[in-house]
């Protein structure tokens, strides 16, 4: 029973810090670690085998991290978006399964990123931008010719993972 703790409790832990932590990275660096990535399946496969998913479900989820994984390396291959934010994508979709909680994920991260990229593309075309040079992470953002989407594709992922499988197993853990 007290394995049963541990696994609700890493699920509370580690999907939020991993995505906080891709997003400031992103944010002062322009760049998201290989390790969230690598921490985020880890973890999930991990936990996988006790929050009672039946083997289809499971299927599902690797499903969703195989089909996203291909479509965001395409999209890195082409120049369309950076390598880190193609793998935390797919990492994400690991944990969010072929299922509504996915397309919630894609959706939210779509329209931050859309208010993202908007804002920064403001703030570089405006005289604030010349007062950035006093803070690193504005002049990071503001030189950068990309846009900091870890930043949105974590707000999708803390927007959708309360509805996800392993979220949804942790809480009621926790509420029994």
């Amino acid at each position: 029973m007290r394995a049963l703790a541990v696994i609700a409790t890493i699920i509370f832990v580690v999907f939020p810090f991993a995505m906080i932590y891709a997003a400031v990275s992103d944010i002062f660096s322009m760049t998201i670690a290989n390790r969230v990535s690598i921490l985020l399946i880890g973890t999930f496969l991990v936990v996988a085998p006790f929050i009672g998913l039946s083997w289809s479900d499971f299927g599902s989820h690797l499903m969703a991290f195989a089909f996203v994984l291909s479509i965001t390396f395409a999209m890195f291959a082409l120049g369309a978006m950076g390598g880190g934010d193609a793998k935390l994508l797919a990492s994400t979709a690991l944990w969010m399964g072929f299922s509504v909680h996915l397309w919630n994920y894609i959706l939210m991260s779509a329209v931050a990123g859309g208010v993202l990229a908007i804002l920064i593309l403001i703030l570089r075309k405006t005289s604030m931008s010349v007062y950035a040079g006093e803070l690193p992470v504005l002049r990071t953002v503001i030189d950068a010719k990309g846009i900091p989407y870890g930043a949105a594709l974590a707000v999708g992922g803390l927007f959708a993972f309360p509805d996800s499988p392993a979220m949804v197993y942790a809480l009621n853990y926790f509420a029994n």
